[in-house]
């Protein structure tokens, strides 16, 4: 019952268990839980309980045709008469958490069924019980279950009741028992029913074979449908139906539910039989069959009517639930008339494409000032470092950053969701459409994220418009409107030029602003390239006011050329038009080091967002190279833009995670659960050297003594002993690392060298969209959003998608509703808020503008006095120290003493060196003068097998011009001064003054 929680508060007022138990139990399960998951965002709605599906059959039950005249009641009247029935298995959890040690349930929905039903339309010829895995329920009344539910979803812990019912306690441990199949399992009603009009009984499900159960959690989290998947497959299953009489009333009441009618005094009697034949459940349609489905104990006839309070509840609470989840999803109302058909499906590949599907689901362009050239982003995760990359990769010929281009594709998918192969023009006829538009100057501005606890009751939590005095908000969008593209390998038309979008806030005429354009391949894919790099003030209006720390991050007359928006196709194969679903694009700042990887992606938030909701599924035993090492490699990988990471978790350091006898250890699991862990204590040590995801100690920014040495969402907004100033793991990041701990995890690292994909051409076909939707936001930042480098906090929220990874895309017919003066965290989180369908440039709308004054502040050492290097913000994509190319050249020179080698590789310099003796004012304007001119860290050619240089390393390359030579002009300053450095210095501060310039703006303590 853990996982029955309710942050919504309107109702607790309803809930009063000495006066209406039944009704409260409604308010709390349908009103506060139910409701509250699907205004989360949960979508299909699901019930409040045993919302984990194992697999729902159909069936036959066939009452015995020997039955005595005492046992003719009822349904068991028609002696060998069989009843077709369809049945639903599942357990009492999320559908995110493993089947092991859960509450088994089982729904059985018998057709034909003559009488007048109790529940519903009395004519309605379904019949249902519902049973579970235990002999007894754990309290005993209506009452009793009111209040401990009240314990857990008003009260927010159960733990004081359980303290003061020992008896429930004990039932609820006994019931987390394991079972190896749901076919094997014994189950019992728990409740009483009428049998007729003088006696009662109750029911019993008995398997026909029997299994050991499993003596830990298995590998699969899902392991019991994947049982049944399989038995269903090859064999029939069957169950022998049996009733209980009431023998003795004193040892076997009516309405205590946790007392268990002894076999003893009345051994269960076979009345009927339930055979589930061979099939295939995972067929086209039959799980969502079963979950459509309502399963109530009052659907029967009055021979059989249910008996006690918490029957009574059920009767109220099961229906309400299984209405509003009917109604949310779209689902008539009502029995089915006639039970579903068995459908077989030949085992044929099936090669008809009915849908399609672009991918990647979010792609990612940068902007870059190079003209004509750019590059493909990322499409595939963690490709292999390539040293005979020519450094400059990222530039042309005249030094401009060339724009990276998002590449989408379409891949056609058959009924069963299979990818059938990628679409292009040889075998389908397709049209590109893509709207983007930049709406940051008539957003609200940011001051820091309005979800977070903080916000809640801040006194300045209501953030007002940007740009306010302009009465037309329109003017200040960015809009050109969709532009579409077919065929192969088509550029440079107008008519495929983002350009014609306007801006106007305090000027008098409107400013035309470029957002990019969209090209296709020589295959005849989408390639989408956003703008160069622009931000201006039409008017010349400051960047940033002092006097006015507000106006940090929302420049009033500002605009930039970052921009986001759907990305549609209409596809038709053989003149028939086939449905598409659609895709989004967003442009970001450059990525100053594109092979580095933040310690929290982008895709790492949404996985914890899609298993919160629902849609996936966590694994119970991660894997070690692919779920546990890049947690903790990603650490290493900072070393290059971050010299706090370098001096810890670098080559030869500490905690170097690339050093194979280190690797050995923590990835050693031993082959039984009963042999010695001689490691267990080390993962379990590192497992603590993480920030928890919700951490129960405040923490100041000056004593960052956890991993990661990342500043988190409430840094600078709020008070500097907040428990939000240094980011935590994600819930599942969290998760992944405990059952590693536990020793639940697979050890599959080896010293052998795997060589990943290259490219995604590498990938199999059926696993190429997953790969293109994890490859575009694995180089995203999930760090510090105070905003964010390329999305901000809006994209933790599940109502912003209407399946994993596929942005929820407004209507054009239904219009955003006008928020008014202000946002607040409550507005922004209201239903069909900003929160849920997006339009063009609604995503990047929350972010910095202009984004170059952001970057040129989210930085490190704001605390010089206790590190000069840590804690940072988004090292990964704005470097904070670097290997200069003068260093790197000591490093590879083997006629150099090897001391000197090695001080030159630990040696690293501040990446904005060029462009920081300056106020805080004349900085931005310089960053954006002279983005494009910042190093890019790129790799080279290391040393292989030597225990303190790695064998490939990354380094800082400037290109020709006036920002070169003030880089090298500071760093010959500070190369030449004759006694050591200060902290100050070591910090990339021109003087004290100018730390305390940057810290008024960038720590605001509210």
């Amino acid at each position: 019952m853990d996982h029955l929680s309710s942050t919504t508060s309107e109702k607790t007022a309803c809930v009063d268990c000495s006066t209406d138990p039944i009704e409260s139990l409604k308010a709390m399960f349908v009103d506060m839980v139910q409701a509250g998951r699907i205004a989360k965002g949960q979508c299909p709605a699901m019930r409040p309980v045993f919302l984990k599906p194992h697999g729902v059959a159909a069936a036959e039950f066939i009452i015995r045709n020997d039955l005595p005249e005492n046992l003719r009641v009822g349904i068991f009247t028609n002696l060998g008469k069989s009843y077709p029935t369809w049945i639903r298995f599942s357990s009492d959890t999320t559908p995110t958490r493993t089947d092991y040690k859960s509450t088994l349930g089982i729904g059985i929905k018998l057709f034909d069924v003559e009488g007048e039903k109790l529940l519903g339309n009395p004519d309605s010829d379904t019949f249902d019980f519902i049973l579970q895995n235990f002999d007894a329920f754990f309290v005993d009344t209506a009452k009793d279950m009111c209040e401990f539910t009240k314990a857990g979803v008003v009260d927010g812990d159960y733990d004081p009741y359980l303290k003061a019912h020992p008896k429930t306690s004990e039932l609820l441990d006994a019931m987390a028992k394991p079972v190896a199949s749901v076919l094997v399992s014994p189950y019992w009603s728990g409740l009483p029913f009428h049998f007729g009009d003088h006696q009662y009984v109750k029911y019993k499900l008995e398997p026909t074979f029997y299994l050991d159960p499993p003596t830990h959690s298995p590998n699969d989290p899902s392991y019991l449908a994947t049982d049944l998947s399989s038995r269903l497959k090859n064999a029939e299953a069957r169950f022998r139906f049996m009733i209980q009489l009431r023998t003795n009333p004193e040892r076997m009441p009516l309405d205590e539910a946790t007392v268990v009618w002894p076999e003893d005094l009345s051994p269960p009697i076979h009345v009927a039989d339930i055979v589930i034949p061979i099939q295939d459940i995972v067929a086209r349609g039959q799980a969502e069959y079963g979950e459509n489905l309502s399963m109530n104990i009052w659907r029967v006839t009055a021979a059989h009517a249910p008996v006690g309070s918490i029957a009574d509840a059920r009767r109220v609470v099961y229906a309400a639930s299984a209405e509003l989840r009917r109604n949310v999803n779209g689902v008539p109302l009502g029995e089915p008339d006639t039970p579903r058909p068995l459908i077989s499906t030949a085992n044929a590949v099936d090669t008809q494409i009915v849908r399609a599907a672009i991918h990647p689901a979010i792609g990612i362009a940068r902007v870059g000032d190079s003209l004509n050239e750019f590059f493909i982003g990322p499409e595939v995760v963690d490709a292999p470092a390539d040293p005979t990359q020519q450094p400059n990769f990222y530039r042309d010929a005249t030094g401009a950053i060339k724009r990276q281009a998002a590449r989408f594709r379409l891949y056609g998918y058959n009924a069963a969701g299979e990818v059938v192969r990628e679409l292009n023009p040889d075998n389908a006829d397709i049209v590109w459409t893509v709207h983007v538009a930049n709406r940051k100057a008539e957003w609200y501005q940011f001051q820091y994220a309005l979800d977070i606890p903080e916000a809640v009751n801040a006194p300045d939590n209501a953030f007002t418009l940007r740009n306010p005095k302009v009465k037309n908000r329109k003017t200040l969008a960015i809009d050109p409107g969709p532009r579409s593209i077919f065929g192969r390998s088509v550029a440079g038309g107008a008519e495929h030029r983002f350009d014609t979008g306007t801006f106007q806030a305090a000027a008098a005429q409107a400013v035309t602003v470029p957002l990019g354009e969209i090209q296709t391949d020589e295959n005849g894919r989408l390639l989408f390239l956003g703008g160069h790099g622009k931000a201006a003030s039409p008017t010349g209006a400051p960047v940033y006011d002092p006097e006015n720390p507000p106006s940090f991050n929302n420049a009033n007359d500002w605009y930039d050329d970052t921009s986001d928006g759907p990305v549609t196709a209409s596809v038709a194969i053989d003149g028939i038009a086939i449905p598409v679903e659609s895709a989004w694009v967003v442009v970001a700042p450059p990525n100053y080091a594109p092979d580095v990887i933040s310690w929290r992606t982008m895709y790492d938030l949404m996985c914890n967002v899609y298993v919160n909701a629902g849609w996936m599924n966590m694994p119970e035993s991660p894997s070690f190279t692919q779920d546990i090492l890049p947690l903790l490699q990603r650490l290493g990988g900072l070393q290059w833009v971050n010299k706090g990471f370098s001096a810890y978790f670098g080559k030869g350091c500490p905690m170097d995670f690339t050093n194979p006898s280190l690797l050995a250890k923590l990835s050693y699991k031993p082959e039984q659960p009963t042999d010695l862990d001689p490691y267990g204590e080390l993962r379990r040590a590192i497992f603590h050297s993480f920030r928890p995801s919700k951490p129960a100690v405040a923490e100041p920014v000056t004593w960052p003594h956890i991993w990661p040495w990342i500043y988190g969402d409430a840094f600078g907004s709020f008070s500097e002993n907040g428990t939000g100033n240094m980011l935590t793991m994600t819930g599942l990041q969290e998760a992944l690392l405990q059952h590693w701990v536990n020793g639940q995890f697979i050890n599959d690292w080896s010293t052998e060298i795997t060589t990943p994909p290259t490219s995604i051409d590498q990938v199999p076909l059926k696993q190429q969209p997953s790969m293109l939707d994890q490859a575009a936001l694995h180089y995203c930042l999930a760090d510090t959003f105070h905003p964010g480098c390329e999305m901000t906090w809006p994209m933790r929220h599940a109502s912003m998608y209407s399946s994993p990874f596929r942005i929820r895309l407004r209507p054009s017919s239904e219009p955003e509703p006008n928020y008014g003066s202000t946002m607040t965290p409550i507005k922004v989180q209201q239903v069909d808020g900003p929160l849920y369908a997006q339009s063009a440039g609604s995503i990047t709308r929350w972010m910095a503008i202009p984004w170059q004054g952001d970057t040129a502040f989210c930085r490190s050492g704001y605390d010089p006095d206790f590190d000069p290097y840590l804690p940072t913000f988004w090292a990964a994509r704005v470097p904070n120290h670097v290997l200069t190319e003068q260093d790197y050249q000591k490093v590879i020179n083997l006629d150099l003493p090897r001391e000197e080698r090695i001080a030159a590789f630990n040696q690293r310099l501040n990446w904005l060196r060029a462009i920081k003796d300056a106020n805080t004012a004349e900085v931005m304007m310089r960053m954006i003068a002279h983005f494009n001119e910042l190093g890019i860290v790129e790799v080279r050619p290391g040393i292989k097998d030597d225990p303190d240089i790695p064998e490939y390393i990354y380094v800082e390359t400037l290109i020709a011009g006036q920002l070169k030579t003030a880089a090298e002009n500071a760093t010959n300053l500070l190369q030449n001064i004759a006694r050591p450095l200060t902290e100050l210095e070591k910090a990339g501060w021109a003087d004290q003054e100018q730390l305390l310039a940057f810290r008024s703006v960038r720590v605001q303590k509210r």
